[in-house]
């Protein structure tokens, strides 16, 4: 069944579009990530226009960080106080994003910009993902235990606070740059920024991994959520009915996710989100390359 999106201006299989988000909001459940790294580049790749997936895509997000945390929060598997820091400097990377997104898109070079984050982005966190999976994968099989470090330079900074949920005492720069850097992509290339902001708050925070997910996805409800409206006050490309087709999925999907996570392998789903990112990777990138099907021709002036 095919239904017409009108900001985006095209038809997309209805089983599709839900299908999709239900995916993404399983792997939400799952790994503490918003999807929108996955949900944006397949939504371009059927079709939907870069600047309307990144604006919409946004949406979706928001929806199933919304239904993870809810499972996390019951659990008490959320550190609040950390999560307002990250979300702060989230709301101001945010702002800085969409704004430079705007002018792109005056620029007329955001459909371009935003493809090209995205090879370089998921090239970069799926290899990483994947080296680092497959060495879990191997220290498991040996039987060995990797020791995170809790203490580096960055328990050396100044504004320290006391996150009692996650056992730390850190300075609050940390998070806040973290939270800020999250803001500026999830504006620019409509991702909820857990791929990033996940392992940033295991290795370099040095938080307790059992709070980390649901604070990951605590701090991406609210910065994806305020991201969305601003797209929608300065750019007009959020389409509401996709948003509510992408939701439907999503919110089922996370709900799924969040109650399979504590029964599956994690290096062993950490190497199948690796490859799932490098081939939606692949895929934009030879959508890059590939010829046209239709080719446009603008001509400057006025006609004879």
């Amino acid at each position: 069944m095919q239904i017409y999106l009108p900001i985006a201006e095209v038809s997309i299989d209805l089983t599709l579009l839900i299908a999709l988000g239900g995916g993404v909001g399983v792997l939400s459940g799952l790994f503490g990530v918003g999807g929108g790294f996955l949900i944006t580049p397949l939504l371009i790749l059927i079709g939907i226009p870069p600047a309307v997936a990144v604006a919409t895509g946004a949406n979706q997000v928001a929806g199933a960080s919304f239904s993870g945390v809810l499972v996390h929060w019951r659990r008490r598997a959320v550190d609040v106080k950390m999560g307002l820091v990250l979300m702060t400097g989230g709301l101001a990377g945010a702002a800085v994003g969409v704004r430079v997104f705007a002018y792109l898109r005056d620029l007329g070079q955001v459909d371009l910009v935003v493809s090209l984050c995205y090879v370089v982005m998921l090239g970069a966190i799926g290899a990483l993902m994947l080296i680092e999976g497959v060495r879990a994968l191997r220290r498991a099989g040996r039987g060995a235990v990797r020791r995170r470090r809790r203490h580096g330079w960055v328990h050396g900074l100044p504004f320290k606070m006391r996150f009692r949920a996650s056992n730390l005492y850190i300075s609050a720069i940390p998070p806040f740059v973290i939270g800020a850097m999250v803001g500026v992509l999830s504006a620019i290339m409509g991702v909820g920024g857990g791929f990033i902001m996940v392992p940033a708050m295991i290795y370099l925070l040095g938080m307790a991994t059992n709070v980390v997910v649901g604070t990951s996805l605590f701090q991406i409800l609210f910065v994806t959520a305020a991201t969305t409206l601003m797209h929608a006050i300065t750019s007009h490309t959020v389409d509401a009915i996709l948003a509510v087709l992408l939701l439907l999925g999503s919110v089922i999907g996370a709900q799924v996710g969040a109650r399979l996570a504590p029964r599956l392998k994690a290096e062993q789903m950490r190497v199948a989100l690796a490859l799932l990112v490098l081939v939606v990777c692949l895929g934009i990138g030879l959508g890059l390359v590939r010829d046209p099907g239709e080719v446009f021709i603008v001509v400057s002036g006025r006609a004879p």
